[in-house]
């Protein structure tokens, strides 16, 4: 209890929204009105996911993936291919987050007992680019992807359409950089002790979760009601270990409410409405990119979306927003502290390269966006 009180006061995007939130509130009453602001079936959802993601996690699901997919890895650039390519693809279903706390950890464990200390920074720092890059072609791939299409009423194919450019133009360019890497070449001299993951796991509660993901997943494209979802899971997890229940990222959920409360009100007071509208419109691509650099692209999501009905380059933007600084995705924090935790010393060389990288990657999304509106 007391870890997590500490997570709450320090979490500064928690205290920015609800800031927000309570200052707004001196400019617009508190009434039934701020209920109305909550999107309580992206919240359900989101809620939804995290439970069963963690159920997965629980399971050791992803480590046993990865393990098996790292028994054929003969040299070093196939190595850094699985352990970077794991993260684009599964992001897309696990979100960006729950990958990179998978699987960075796991990256420095097994680079570090093949005695492969040259691939560490590279390979977490586009580790970390392709989580946020894979996980913007999927709605459940990120909290901005599943605000955004549950609010908007878009189709799964009109979602798919807008962001494939961006995902495929991200894939090449990330097996382009795996030519670049250091001593590519090299053999891999990794013992079985460095792949063993965890045992445990039970397969019936494997297929429980798998179920419980489907079931999300027709959540998602509105074919089963949220709050159906939200109500099976909570019985079924809850039946089956409640302690999943209370791993669920619960400062983001919060930091949502917020969000919705400043931005509901800030919709309500006609100047601010009329001037936030001008400013975005037409804009929607680049401002959204801007805003994620100094606020991260969730909150950029939730302070944009009232000022815009341009909903698709909104979504690309916030998307490619998570390029950029180490807060542009808050997900890139997972993975600099993971690294920093093990190698302090070396902070410095990894922000270095992670801001070229990402500096990089996001002057041909650019590109990409030019020709895609061409």
């Amino acid at each position: 209890m007391r870890t997590n009180k500490k997570k709450l006061n320090l979490d500064p995007v928690l205290m920015a929204a609800w800031t927000l939130a309570i200052i707004s509130a001196f400019f617009v009453k508190p009434s039934k009105d701020y209920i109305e602001y909550i999107d309580f079936r992206s919240l359900g959802i989101l809620w939804s996911l995290m439970v069963i993601i963690q159920g997965f996690k629980e399971n050791t699901v992803f480590e046993k993936i990865a393990a098996a997919l790292l028994k054929r890895v003969k040299k070093s650039w196939q190595l850094a291919a699985v352990l970077i390519f794991l993260c684009f693809f599964s992001s897309m279903l696990i979100t960006n987050d729950v990958a990179l706390i998978t699987f960075v950890p796991f990256a420095i464990m097994l680079l570090s007992s093949c005695k492969k200390d040259q691939l560490l920074i590279p390979v977490i720092v586009l580790q970390t680019i392709a989580a946020n890059l894979g996980s913007m072609l999927t709605p459940i791939g990120n909290p901005q992807n599943l605000y955004i299409y549950g609010s908007t009423g878009m189709n799964i194919l009109q979602f798919f359409g807008t962001m494939l450019p961006y995902s495929a133009l991200s894939a090449a360019l990330l097996l382009i950089t795996l030519f670049l890497l250091p001593d590519k070449n090299s053999a891999i001299n990794a013992s079985k002790d460095s792949l063993l993951t965890s045992r445990f796991g039970s397969r019936i509660q494997i297929i429980i979760y798998l179920c419980l993901f489907v079931v999300a997943l027709l959540s998602v494209v509105r074919l089963i009601p949220w709050y159906i979802l939200l109500l099976i899971v909570l019985v079924v997890v809850g039946g089956m270990d409640y302690k999943i229940l209370f791993r669920a990222d619960y400062i983001l959920l919060l930091t949502f409410i917020g969000f919705f409360i400043f931005t509901g009100n800030m919709g309500k007071i006609d100047e601010i409405r009329n001037f936030l509208s001008a400013v975005v419109k037409g804009r929607e691509f680049y401002i959204s990119i801007i805003a994620s650099q100094a606020l991260s692209n969730v909150p950029a999501t939730l302070m944009l979306f009232g000022f815009t009905d341009n909903y698709k380059e909104l979504l690309a933007g916030v998307n490619v927003g998570g390029l950029g600084t180490l807060i542009a995705s808050m997900a890139s924090l997972i993975s600099f502290k993971a690294f920093s935790k093990e190698f302090r010393e070396k902070s410095g060389k990894y922000l270095l390269a992670f801001t070229f990288a990402n500096i990089v990657f996001l002057a041909f999304m650019l590109l990409m966006h030019d020709f895609v509106r061409t």
